[in-house]
């Protein structure tokens, strides 16, 4: 492990979701109070075009309504009950929009949004919510799988930091080839940053990046081999699903 001590900061994917949903405000809740520097959230449209806070395609993944979440209204996602015995006693929590996660613990901690798209105007949706935050740009990223979505919040939005997400590697492919992709990819939507793969990262693949001025974050920084990789190659941002893990991590190497 690297011997110079450095401090990275530890974003909660979906929060911290111990006996409560994820992407709620009770998960991100608990973040802050277990000290996290952001939280990770994603955002989808309803049928009607309001932003909440939701991960999948599909509702019944962890949902009592059924089907896409394109094809519900908002007026009937505000019906929906999360699933699952862990969650037997906050059945009634309702899934967030994007102003009432703002509303509620914005400027308490760091928000990374997450456009999921895959709607051409779904950037322009977020960012006509987010106008109305500036004063809190300086604690939002918004992230996303596609370029567009970037160029086109950076447009809503100038000055709001945008970072690409880079989705795992094909097992046919190089750390030289992800490297090139991600960079190429990353100067395609004029990005702050890309968030690479445990399995992406080099001294190389970083090195190569970050000549070209762009940053390198993490995700799914997951166990203790990945943390140690984060933590040799000076990576100051990563996300985790394991945030008290990662939170003794760095409170030893400090």
């Amino acid at each position: 492990m690297n011997s110079t001590s450095y401090l990275f900061e530890i974003v909660a994917h979906r929060g911290v979701p111990e006996g409560v949903p994820e992407n709620t405000i009770p998960s991100f809740e608990r973040a802050i109070d277990l000290g996290a520097d952001a939280v990770e959230f994603d955002d989808r449209l309803t049928a009607d075009k309001v932003p909440v806070v939701f991960h999948y395609f599909y509702l019944q993944e962890i949902t009592s309504l059924n089907g896409p979440i394109f094809e519900c209204t908002y007026e009937r996602i505000k019906t929906a009950r999360f699933t699952g015995e862990v969650y037997q006693n906050v059945d009634r929590m309702p899934i967030p929009t994007l102003y009432e996660v703002l509303e509620l613990i914005g400027g308490r901690i760091g928000l990374e949004i997450e456009i999921k798209g895959p709607e051409p105007e779904a950037a322009q949706i977020v960012g006509e919510v987010l106008i109305n935050y500036k004063h809190l740009w300086d604690t939002i990223e918004i992230t996303s799988y596609e370029p567009a979505l970037l160029l086109s919040i950076r447009q809503c939005c100038p000055g709001l930091s945008t970072d690409l997400l880079v989705p795992r590697s094909e097992d046919w492919m190089g750390l030289d080839v992800a490297a090139y992709s991600a960079l190429q990819r990353a100067r395609l939507a004029q990005a702050r940053a890309v968030h690479l793969h445990p399995t992406q990262l080099s001294l190389g693949v970083v090195s190569t990046i970050r000549e070209h001025g762009i940053q390198v974050h993490a995700w799914d920084v997951n166990d203790k081999r990945a943390l140690e990789t984060v933590a040799d190659l000076n990576i100051p941002k990563f996300s985790t699903d394991r945030f008290q893990q990662a939170l003794h991590f760095r409170d030893v190497m400090a």
